[in-house]
Parts: structure tokens; C-alpha cells; sequence
């Protein structure tokens, strides 16, 4: 009963806060109430016994992510004067497909998985139970495909991005030949110089 309890009261919270990502007006405020969200999306994750992935949500997106987008958001320093009158005439539109989508998935899904029924509460699983194993299994087994092709699109969109925002080098920075430093030899990289003992000496005792 009280792990039903809290399941609502997360989900709910994480389902208030979501709106309150996309209608809050200062762009810091959004930041915020998007870690509340994961935040409770991760507790409901805990309850429903997937550790690893409550784990990964907190410590990747709001340990890494959000932290980065709120200190690039607070370094734009975003007017809160700016006018928002253009972005109201796009809330019927928002709703609209915000209504789709909802149905869309309540026929998909079915009564089944998307019904206000009870859920029976899990049984509790064995000390041996490792999530990241059954979660490794079924991504590297049932999933492999999928897996590997969001790893090429990842890649592509990292060279993409790096392309994009390469200009060529510029003058006065300094950059490395790779192949100019594979063809150097010993001798292009050090010189010995053969000193006398003698002489060396007795320039020494001249500048003392």
C-alpha cells in the first residue's frame, strides 16, 4: 500500500513539474523544474526496482547535463522583460498535438498497460538479481541492432557537429602535423654537442 502511495504522489509530482518545465517564463526556473522531474521519474524508477536506471538518470542528467545547461543558460543572462505575447497563440496548437499523442498511445498501448487500474505491487526479487545483467542481456542480445545503429547515428551526429563548426585553421595558432612527426628522426630531434673537459674548466675559472 504505501509503495502504491508514493508511486502516484512521484508520478504526479513528475507530471506537474513537466508542465511547469514548459510554462515557467524564466529560463533558470525551467532548468530547475526539469531536475525535480528526473528527480521524481527516478524515484518512481526505484520503486518499480530498476536501480540502475534511477542511478543513471541522477547521475548522468542531473549530475552532468542539467548542471551544464543551467550554467549556460545563467551565462546568457536572459532578460525577464522579454515578451511572450507570440508564443501564447501557439498553445491551441501545443494542445492540439499534445491530445494526439495522448490518444495515440492509449490505442497502441491498449487498456492493459494503459488502463487506471491497480497495479499489483512487485514481488520482491531475490538478493542474486542484478539489474544491469538482465538489463545488459537484453540490450546486447534483443536489441543489438537497434543498439549499434544509435551508436553510428551518435557518431554521425558528433562528426556533423564538428564539421559544421570547423573553420580551418587559423593564423597564429599553433596546431600538429602528425605526419610530419612520424617521418622525424633521432637527429631532428636531438642534437649532441662534444665539449672539451679541459677547456670548459678553464673558461669557468676565467669568469670566476
Amino acid at each position: 500500500m504505501l509503495q502504491e502511495i508514493l508511486f502516484y504522489v512521484f508520478a504526479s509530482l513528475s507530471i506537474l513539474s513537466g508542465l511547469c518545465v514548459i510554462t515557467a517564463k524564466h529560463p533558470v526556473r525551467c532548468v530547475l523544474f526539469l531536475v525535480l522531474t528526473f528527480v521524481a521519474t527516478s524515484v518512481t524508477w526505484l520503486l518499480m526496482q530498476v536501480e540502475f536506471l534511477a542511478l543513471a538518470l541522477i547521475v548522468v542528467y542531473v549530475g552532468a547535463v542539467l548542471v551544464l545547461f543551467l550554467f549556460v543558460v545563467m551565462m546568457i543572462d536572459v532578460d525577464e522583460t522579454v515578451e511572450q505575447k507570440s508564443s501564447k497563440k501557439m498553445w491551441p496548437i501545443v494542445a492540439l498535438f499534445g491530445a494526439a499523442m495522448i490518444a495515440m498511445l492509449a490505442w497502441l498501448l491498449g487498456p492493459k498497460h494503459f488502463g487506471l487500474a491497480v497495479v499489483p505491487a512487485l514481488a520482491p526479487l531475490p538478493v542474486s538479481y542484478s539489474s544491469v545483467q538482465v538489463l545488459g542481456d537484453a540490450l546486447y542480445s534483443n536489441y543489438l541492432y537497434a543498439f549499434e545503429i544509435a551508436a553510428m547515428l551518435l557518431l554521425a551526429a558528433m562528426i556533423a557537429a564538428i564539421s559544421l563548426t570547423f573553420r580551418g585553421r587559423r593564423q597564429g595558432t599553433k596546431s600538429q602535423d602528425i605526419a610530419k612527426q612520424i617521418k622525424t628522426k633521432s637527429h631532428d630531434r636531438i642534437k649532441i654537442v662534444q665539449v672539451d673537459s679541459k677547456e670548459s674548466s678553464y673558461k669557468a675559472k676565467e669568469n670566476s
